[in-house]
């Protein structure tokens, strides 16, 4: 494997472009190894949701250090058998730091102080609910996980395995994965299902916004079914 010592990262998009040429060839567990362990070493969390696919990249991250921080963005919408899920994955891999990111309790009081808000304004509601919360906690991180990977949409069909962006660095070393190396993985491992999953549920969410996929349809199709919206927020704008 292809080992360094740590860089003196500023998070921007120079500093990407230096990741990518010492470490582009890795991917999956590999790379985040040594993003874990060298590079960002006590510096960088996982963002997940704890949804249909949550549990290949959980795995590698606990098997390398089981102490990184899980950033797990709670919308106060979840579905209960995300909420028991997470608690499954916590003890299956041993976590011993998953925190709870909430919206803030005085702008749930002010902006959605009747939980309706999804009903008016999706956009708002997940801007409330996941992107100020998340803004909020991964200041104290200099380069953040996610799950996300080049197959879902087509505003990811480019994604990096390694991104720059406003404060941190983003790491996304499932992006060369597909739908069928995730089941082989998950397959081989054991992993335990979202409970939703033998339901129809195929990509999760909030429960307001999440409905079952229909046999012939995208697997993402239950998510803001009916609407444009493909993400919920933190991905775009000033998160790219």
């Amino acid at each position: 494997m292809n080992m360094a010592a740590p860089v003196n990262t500023d998070t921007d998009t120079a500093d990407a472009a230096t990741l990518i040429a010492q470490y582009g060839d890795l991917q999956g567990k590999d790379l985040l190894e040594v993003m874990i362990r060298d590079v960002f070493k006590d510096r960088i969390a996982l963002v997940s949701s704890f949804g249909s696919e949550s549990a290949v990249l959980i795995e590698m991250v606990a098997d390398i250090d089981p102490s990184t921080p899980i950033l797990f963005l709670n919308t106060g919408k979840l579905f209960g058998e995300t909420l028991r899920y997470s608690r499954i994955l916590g003890e299956r891999f041993g976590l011993t730091d998953i925190r709870a990111i909430k919206p803030d309790a005085s702008e749930i009081e002010a902006e959605d102080k009747n939980g309706l808000l999804w009903t008016r304004d999706q956009d708002a509601c997940c801007d409330l609910r996941k992107t100020r919360p998340l803004d909020r906690e991964i200041v104290g991180f200099d380069a953040w996980i996610t799950g996300r990977k080049r197959f879902q949409t087509d505003a990811r069909a480019d994604l990096d395995l390694i991104e720059g962006a406003p404060g941190q660095i983003k790491i996304n070393p499932l992006a060369n994965h597909g739908m069928e190396d995730l089941q082989a993985i998950a397959k081989a491992h054991d992993l335990p299902k979202h409970p939703l999953v033998a339901d129809g549920y195929l990509s999760i969410g909030c429960m307001p916004c999440t409905r079952r996929v229909e046999e012939g349809e995208d697997y993402r199709s239950g998510r803001w079914a009916g609407t444009d919206k493909t993400e919920c927020g933190i991905h775009i704008g000033e998160n790219i």
